[in-house]
């Protein structure tokens, strides 16, 4: 006679807001444990451990529904939750009058906070972005002031911002006229924010605006390796820090090829697309950029022209780039790393570009063990010569003529860690045979070198080329000092 009695009783309610069931299951955690007795609170601490397993499955499944629970008991306390509108709604009546109760009503955003409004299913379901207004990205950034511009490229042009909690952001803003349709657009962009990982740039949001396509990313204080290497930055990258940079951008490209399904290709791997942060760790940026930006030709055209000594020989005959023309592209980067020079001149001075300049060169080094006429002078021969040995073959593999002999990026990574042996990268040859070139029949030295003169001339003939230049004074995220 003297036991209790204890009802538990299930509700499955549809809605639509993921927001929504986290704030319930807190609602319920906090009411149920603390006006209940010692006995209940052991069951609720089970029927909450329920609630919360469903909502794992829920996120998973993308099936939005919420389990609400009912626990009565006889000891002259009542709790009653209901659900009104995808909202719980949770009211306490206890014979002594208590006026604690937990009240949540639909407009709730926060504290002293306006309605929301709900976001885009894409945005609910990714937890890894969030949408922003045009007017709050124009007052983080100043109104897109030309004192926020870090720089521009062949994508658009990019902004500082500061958000109200004090973050810095990274605004690009799209060139107009993708034609892509604001579904395309959020679900490629979802795409891009799925993507993490401790080398590539981090996507925060983005913002449709009518026709604009903005793109919010973390922001890094650094500047670009382009700008530190080829730049005013007044720096002078030691050996410690190319090879750091070199290995940190290969992890993160070597993910995009081999750890994403569908594997992302990059597309413009540059020195001006890699990122460092306050130690200098490299990240990868604007990795998913050429499929959103596929708009017109002219576009295309342009980006080709300020990034062709960058560009895999293949792309001369087939028009396709492939994850081993960013392997082309990543080896283009390493030979900037270890010498200091441009990919190419665009003054036209060096008649040769950098990969073919330093095919010959990486050769003998590999044979002779001397890499002077190879490394920067500016690092004054401070270098380790196993490490330097490592990445002269790994860029002088990477940039073969023939697509197929090229190495992938985790077996770069691998060589640049020293977990490999060389001769992974020369399919078992001596160091120095066939490292750099592929079969003449694949793609000849000739050829390349007439498509590089056509691509210059094509690039230094362009009027559209001066405003987006990767080596202008507007080099993309090229940021602004005082």
């Amino acid at each position: 006679n003297n036991k209790e009695t204890i009802t538990t009783t299930t509700t499955t309610t549809t809605i639509t807001m993921v927001e929504t069931m986290i704030t319930t299951t807190t609602t319920i955690i906090t009411t149920m444990t603390t006006t209940t007795t010692t006995t209940m609170v052991e069951t609720m601490t089970t029927t909450t451990a329920m609630v919360i397993t469903t909502m794992m499955a829920i996120m998973v499944t993308k099936t939005m529904a919420i389990t609400t629970t009912m626990v009565i008991t006889t000891r002259g306390i009542t709790t009653t939750t209901t659900t009104t509108m995808g909202i719980i709604i949770t009211t306490k009546n206890k014979n002594n009058n208590n006026n604690n109760s937990s009240d949540m009503s639909s407009n709730y955003s926060g504290p002293h906070g306006p309605a929301l409004p709900p976001p885009h299913p894409s945005v609910a379901l990714g937890f890894n972005q969030s949408t922003f207004t045009y007017d709050e990205l124009a007052a983080a950034t100043q109104g897109f002031s030309q004192a926020r511009l870090l720089g521009q490229g062949g994508f658009g042009y990019v902004h500082k911002g500061i958000l109200p909690n004090g973050k810095e952001i990274a605004v690009k803003s799209l060139k107009a006229g993708s034609g892509q349709g604001e579904r395309e657009f959020q679900a490629e962009v979802d795409i891009i924010s799925r993507v993490h990982h401790r080398f590539l740039v981090s996507l925060v949001g983005y913002c449709i605006a009518g026709g604009q396509r903005m793109l919010v990313y973390e922001f890094l204080p650094n500047d670009t390796l382009e700008f530190h290497l080829h730049g005013k930055s007044g720096v002078i990258l030691d050996w410690t820090t190319r090879l750091r940079i070199a290995l940190g951008s290969a992890k993160g490209l070597s993910y995009l090829h081999e750890d994403c399904h569908p594997k992302i290709i990059h597309r413009d791997i540059k020195a001006s697309n890699i990122l460092l942060d306050e130690s200098f760790e490299a990240k990868v940026a604007d990795f998913g950029l050429a499929k959103l930006s596929q708009d017109n030709v002219t576009h295309v055209s342009t980006r080709i022209m300020g990034t062709f000594g960058y560009l895999a020989p293949e792309y001369a005959s087939s028009g396709k780039l492939t994850d081993r023309s960013d392997v082309f592209s990543f080896g283009v980067m390493l030979l900037e790393l270890i010498t200091g020079r441009r990919p190419v001149d665009l003054t036209g001075e060096m008649e040769d570009s950098l990969v073919d300049w330093a095919r010959p060169l990486c050769i003998n080094a590999a044979q002779d063990g001397d890499y002077s006429e190879l490394a920067d002078p500016r690092l004054e021969n401070q270098y380790e010569p196993n490490e330097m040995a490592r990445m002269v073959a790994c860029a002088a593999a990477a940039v073969r003529h023939s697509a197929r002999r090229r190495p992938k990026m985790s077996q770069i990574v691998r060589a640049l860690e020293g977990d490999a042996s060389l001769d992974d990268l020369n399919e078992g040859g001596k160091p120095g045979q066939n490292l750099a070139r592929g079969s003449s029949s694949d793609y000849d030295s000739s050829t390349y070198s007439a498509d590089m003169k056509k691509f210059r001339k094509t690039a230094l003939d362009s009027q559209e080329y001066g405003a987006s230049s990767e080596y202008g004074n507007t080099n993309e995220y090229e940021q602004r000092r005082n």
